[in-house]
């Protein structure tokens, strides 16, 4: 099979790595042809903080992925998230040499690239840079101003920050992990893409992924991102906090909130009781499923109004600032009993869980159609997406050649000029930026 015929993507988590072997099928779906999974030994709240586990645990994980899908893995697309990943919002323009001629793709590039020159804090570097709505000569609110005609093209942006030396590490595991990298995207924005339907963004809505390090949240509006936020919580969390409140291991205490947990302490009655089983011979400890809950539903009501905070600053309240879709639960941690109820509770706002299985194929399995592997199928229809860009940008080139060649041979010798099309300079920073990584590590090495 073709290289071009199949893509990659890698989740690298705080409880899990996921690689994820997918292709387009013919109706536009994405079928799984593989998913590889071990546990993320090197990685703290998103960050890696260890790279030779970090480095084995991806190869555990692409291995088992390519063993399943029979596919020899050779570059993926990597999810980035953390919580020194912060975003702003930012207003920028251009002014055009010539307004009695269209605007092109190489403006918008002209403006997009402008904006990645912001001067960040030390040690920061831009991520993303999203355009929301541009202003042509002062018409506002316009979405596509590509064929208009206009002097001052200006935009607002929303611009995703992260660290330099964080980037730089995921960048180093997934190299010395044998891999090349494709592209790095921001984990909600691919967990959005995964769960979130057209008519939802187009709307508004919130979307929260819960996962082992962190909480990432990202708001559309009107089918624009609006808003993305990383909060430094997750499972892991709350599995802490049941191993310190009844006093038993990390083993135990995340069986016990997968297999009884929930987030509604009144749904369980006083005498309902689980043994767990002593250490060594010692007696085993009795947990009634009440206090379970009440450990659970603290810091997952804190987790909740993090988010919520996020959501209202935003300008949730607002008429036009409205959510209608309201809010969109998604990752590991979004499997928790009775998330949805309190989620409802605490914002008041329509809840729903999110399953990856929107642009999934039909006959899909249903374990890959699970809220955990929300942000894994994200980055796999990212690095679909890429490579479908990259096809049609060199088909662009080849085009060019052959004009080129054949002005040469004296074919195009008609009365009339011939227009050549330029090959495509347009290339996402995210493209731009691999490109650079890889020679930084190349370089390193």
């Amino acid at each position: 099979m073709e290289s071009t015929k199949y893509a990659v993507g890698l989740d690298i988590g705080t409880t899990k790595i996921v690689a994820m072997v997918g292709r387009e099928n013919d109706y536009g779906k994405i079928e799984i042809l593989g998913i590889g999974r071990s546990r993320s030994l090197g990685v703290h709240r998103g960050v890696v903080n260890n790279i030779t586990q970090t480095i084995q645990s991806i190869q555990q994980a692409v291995q088992e992925a390519e063993s399943v899908s029979g596919m020899k893995i050779n570059d993926c697309v990597v999810g980035i998230a953390g919580q020194h990943i912060r975003s702003l919002q930012h207003s920028d323009y251009i002014t055009r040499p010539d307004s009695e001629e269209v605007i092109g793709e190489e403006d918008l590039d002209k403006l997009v690239n402008q904006v990645y020159k912001l001067v960040m804090l030390p040690g920061e570097e831009i991520i993303h840079v999203l355009p929301q709505e541009y202003k042509v000569d002062g018409q506002a609110e316009i979405k596509e101003p590509i064929g208009m005609y206009g002097g001052r093209l200006e935009a607002n942006f929303h611009v995703v920050v992260g660290q330099v030396s964080s980037i730089r590490n995921i960048g180093r595991c997934v190299k010395s992990s044998g891999l090349d990298l494709a592209g790095i995207t921001l984990e909600p924005l691919a967990s959005a893409n995964a769960v979130l339907s057209q008519e939802e963004k187009e709307a508004g809505v919130a979307l929260i992924d819960i996962g082992g390090g962190t909480t990432d949240l990202a708001i559309f509006k009107d089918g624009i991102i609006r808003h993305t936020a990383v909060i430094p919580f997750g499972g892991n969390v709350i599995t802490e906090d049941i191993k310190e409140g009844c006093s038993i291991i990390e083993k135990q205490a995340e069986l016990l909130k997968v297999k009884f947990g929930s987030a509604w302490p009144g749904e369980n009655k006083d005498n309902e009781i689980v043994s767990i089983p002593g250490l060594r011979g010692r007696e085993p400890k009795e947990i009634t499923l009440k206090n379970l809950s009440k450990i659970i539903h603290a810091r997952v009501v804190e987790i909740i109004e993090q988010a919520y905070m996020e959501i209202k600053n935003y300008g949730h309240e607002e008429q036009k600032k409205k959510l209608i879709a309201g809010i969109v639960l998604t990752g590991g941690g979004s499997q928790l009993k009775h998330l949805k109820q309190l989620v409802e509770y605490i914002t008041g706002m329509d809840t729903r869980i999110g399953y990856p299985n929107e642009h999934l194929a039909g006959d899909s399995d249903s374990e890959v159609a699970s809220p955990v592997y929300a942000t894994a199928v994200g980055l796999v229809m990212n690095a679909l997406d890429q490579q479908r860009k990259n096809k049609i940008i060199k088909e662009e080139e080849k085009q060019a050649e052959r004009q080129a060649e054949q002005i040469e041979d004296g074919m195009a010798e008609s009365e009339e000029p011939q227009v050549t099309i330029p090959p495509r300079e347009r290339r996402s920073f995210l493209e731009k930026w691999s490109e650079k990584l890889k020679d930084f590590l190349d370089n390193a090495e």
